[in-house]
């Protein structure tokens, strides 16, 4: 029996509560933001042209995704950042963040761009292992105290 696939949604006035509860593990709240607060920041902040999906398991929600998507201006102009990647505590060492990832640089790489960049806090409990071992390479460049990271596409 194979597992429900993993994909993304949009999230609408049906899905939208179940999910903004979903949570990381405390020691991981440090470097990611709640559903709630990355919609809040998506609607302060369209310049970024925030693009936004629920991540669900067959039916039921277990994550959420946010990317900065190739704004007009700004410090990412005609860049693709990944914002936010939660995926809930219950369904994380599943491989879902990993599923996720890999649909989301498809979607980037066929939008026409060469790399996908994101950031994170260092610190104990960092994520930066998981983004290492999927292909990211930092950047050199530290961005409000987080280490900037970039996936070449041409290299993949």
């Amino acid at each position: 029996m194979t597992s429900p696939g993993v994909h993304l949604r949009e999230i609408t006035d049906d899905n939208r509560d179940a999910v903004r509860a979903l949570r990381v593990r405390r020691h991981q709240r440090q470097f990611v933001a709640s559903v709630s607060k990355s919609l809040k920041e998506a609607a302060k902040t369209p310049e970024a042209n925030p693009w936004y999906r629920a991540v669900y398991r067959g039916d039921e929600p277990v994550g959420f995704v946010m990317l900065s998507w190739n704004p007009p201006a700004g410090p990412y102009q005609g860049r693709y950042f990944l914002w936010r990647l939660l995926i809930d505590k219950r369904y994380q060492r599943c491989g879902i963040g990993q599923r996720v990832l890999t649909q989301i640089a498809e979607l980037v790489r066929a939008d026409g761009a060469s790399e996908l960049l994101t950031s994170y806090e260092p610190g104990d409990g960092e994520p930066w292992p998981f983004y290492q071992q999927f292909g990211f390479q930092p950047t050199g460049e530290i961005d409000d105290g987080e280490i900037m990271l970039r996936l070449s596409f041409s290299a993949r």
